[in-house]
C-alpha cells in the first residue's frame, strides 16, 4: 500500500466512528458512571472540579461531539473557539495525520521545518492585504503571543510601562495578561501592578459614548506621556460580553495615538477567522492603524504578527516549543478551505450563519421565549445573547439546563451576564434548527 494510500486509511479511521452522528443523543447508563468516575478523578487532579462534568470520547462530527459516556451534544463552544471547522473534518484530520508522521513532536525557533515556512507565508499573506503587517512570530498560545506583542511594544518605546486598553479587556492568564484582564473574579489575591489604563468601551445606547472614551484617552497621554507604551484592545470583547463597535467610535481612539506614536496592538486571538473576513480589522476597517496583531485559537497556534517598525532587537523572542507539525500543518489547512470554500466575504458562509442564528434567538424571544432571550447580536461566528434578568445565577442556570439538553456552550460579561455561543464554520439550517429546539427547551424549564 503506498503511504497515500495508507494516510488515506487511516483518515478514514480517525472519522468512521462519527459518521452516524446526526443530532443530540443521552448517555448510555453503562457509560455515565465509569465517565463520573474519570470527571472526579480529573477534578481531584487539577485542584478543582470542572464546569461540565464530562470528558470527550475523541469521536465527533461538525458541530456534535460524543462524550465518554457515550452522548452526543452539539458543541458551541469549540474548546472555546479552536474547532472552527468543527469536529472530525477530513482535510483537517488528514493534514493532522500527516504533521504527525514527521521525525519531532514539536518545532521552535532553532528547529523550524517546511510546515513552519508555508505556515508563515499564509498567515502572512493574509494579513498583509489590508495592513501594514509583514512578519509572524509563532507561539504556543494566545497567551505567548500578547506577551511577545506586549514585549516587542515596550522595546520600541524605550521601556515605557504603562498599557492602555478597554474595562472589561481579557487578554489572557500569565501574570502580565492577567494585569490587563479586567475581571477580579480571575486575578483573587493576586498583586497590582498598577500599569494599566482602562477606557470605557462603546455604549450603544449613550450619544455621547465615543466622546467620553476619546477625552478619557486623552486625559491619560497628558498625564503619562511617553510612558505609554501601547493600546492593546479586542476589537470584540471576548470575556467582556461579545461587545463589538464600528469604526467611527474606534478611528479617533487609533488616529490620536497614532499621532502620539503609541503603537497599536489588536488582540485577535477569540476574532480571529470569525468576524466574516479573517481579521477584525478587515471587518472593521482598521487595518491601517494596526502594528502588531495577535491570533490563536482557529490557527491552532499562537501567531504575534508585526511591522517592519516593531521588529524586536535579537534576543527579545524565543523559546523552546512554537507549533507541532500536527497543528502547523492543520491550522494551515482551515485557512485554506476558509480562504478557498466561500465562507469569508459579506455574502460568505460565516455571515449566513450568523444572521440565521442571530435570528432564530430574536424569534425566540418574540414568540414562545418572550422577553427571556435579549440583545442577541455579535460579530459572525461570535453570538451572544442575554437569559431572563441578566444574573449571574441565571446565567449559570441556563448553561447547565443546555448542557443537560444535549448544547455546550458558555458564559461572558457581567452586568448583564450573559450566553456565548462559538458556533462552527459549518453549521446548517438544520443544525440551527436542533439548536433551537435545546435552546427553547432551556429556557421554557426555566421559566
Amino acid at each position: 500500500m503506498s503511504s497515500n494510500a495508507q494516510i488515506e486509511q487511516l483518515v478514514e479511521n480517525a472519522i468512521a466512528p462519527g459518521k452516524d452522528i446526526n443530532g443530540v443523543r443521552p448517555s448510555k447508563p453503562d457509560l455515565e458512571a465509569k465517565m463520573q468516575e474519570k470527571v472526579k478523578r480529573m477534578g481531584e487532579l487539577r485542584g478543582r472540579p470542572l464546569f461540565y462534568n464530562y470528558l470527550s470520547s475523541g469521536v465527533g462530527r461538525g458541530p456534535y461531539v460524543q462524550l465518554d459516556d457515550g452522548s452526543v451534544k452539539m458543541d458551541l463552544i469549540n474548546s472555546i473557539g479552536v474547532h472552527v471547522l468543527g469536529h472530525s473534518h477530513p482535510r483537517v484530520i488528514a493534514a493532522m495525520v500527516k504533521g504527525a508522521l514527521a521525525d519531532l513532536v514539536y518545532q521552535g525557533a532553532l528547529q523550524p521545518g517546511d510546515e513552519t515556512l508555508a505556515f508563515s507565508e499564509k498567515i502572512v499573506s493574509l494579513a498583509s492585504k489590508k495592513s501594514r503587517l509583514k512578519h509572524a512570530w509563532i507561539s504556543t498560545c494566545g497567551t505567548m503571543a500578547n506577551e511577545n506583542a506586549l514585549k516587542m511594544a515596550r522595546q520600541k518605546r524605550k521601556a515605557a510601562r504603562m498599557i492602555v486598553t478597554f474595562e472589561n479587556a481579557f487578554s489572557g492568564r500569565s501574570t502580565m495578561m492577567a494585569e490587563i484582564t479586567d475581571n477580579k473574579a480571575f486575578k483573587v489575591n493576586l498583586p497590582e501592578y498598577n500599569e494599566v489604563l482602562r477606557l470605557p468601551f462603546y455604549k450603544k445606547d449613550d450619544p455621547a459614548s465615543k466622546d467620553k472614551t476619546l477625552a478619557i484617552l486623552k486625559e491619560h497621554v497628558a498625564k503619562h506621556g511617553d510612558n505609554i507604551g501601547i493600546f492593546g484592545f479586542e476589537p470584540m470583547l471576548g470575556e467582556g460580553g461579545f461587545l463589538h463597535a464600528d469604526k467611527s467610535f474606534f478611528g479617533p481612539l487609533l488616529e490620536f495615538c497614532k499621532s502620539k506614536g503609541i503603537p497599536i496592538w489588536m488582540d485577535e486571538v477569540q476574532t480571529f477567522t470569525r468576524t466574516g473576513e479573517f481579521f477584525a480589522f478587515e471587518t472593521l476597517g482598521l487595518g491601517e492603524f494596526v502594528d502588531l496583531c495577535t491570533i490563536a485559537k482557529t490557527a491552532l497556534n499562537g501567531v504575534t504578527l508585526f511591522t517592519d517598525d516593531m521588529k524586536p532587537d535579537p534576543g527579545l523572542l524565543g523559546g523552546t516549543f512554537a507549533g507541532t507539525a500536527s497543528t502547523l500543518r492543520a491550522g494551515l489547512e482551515v485557512l485554506n478551505i476558509l480562504d478557498n470554500d466561500g465562507y469569508m466575504g459579506a455574502n460568505g458562509k460565516i455571515n449566513q450563519i450568523h444572521k440565521e442564528f442571530v435570528g432564530m434567538l430574536d424569534k425566540l424571544n418574540t414568540t414562545t421565549c418572550k422577553g427571556l432571550l435579549t440583545g442577541a447580536g455579535g460579530l459572525g461566528l461570535m453570538v451572544a445573547v442575554t437569559p431572563f434578568d441578566g444574573s449571574k445565577e441565571k446565567q449559570t442556570a441556563l448553561l447547565k439546563a443546555l448542557y443537560k439538553n444535549g448544547l455546550i456552550c458558555f458564559g461572558c460579561g457581567h452586568d448583564p451576564y450573559r450566553v456565548r455561543f462559538l458556533i462552527p464554520a459549518v453549521m446548517t439550517s438544520q443544525d440551527i434548527e436542533v439548536a433551537r429546539q435545546v435552546i427553547e427547551k432551556s429556557v421554557l424549564e426555566l421559566a
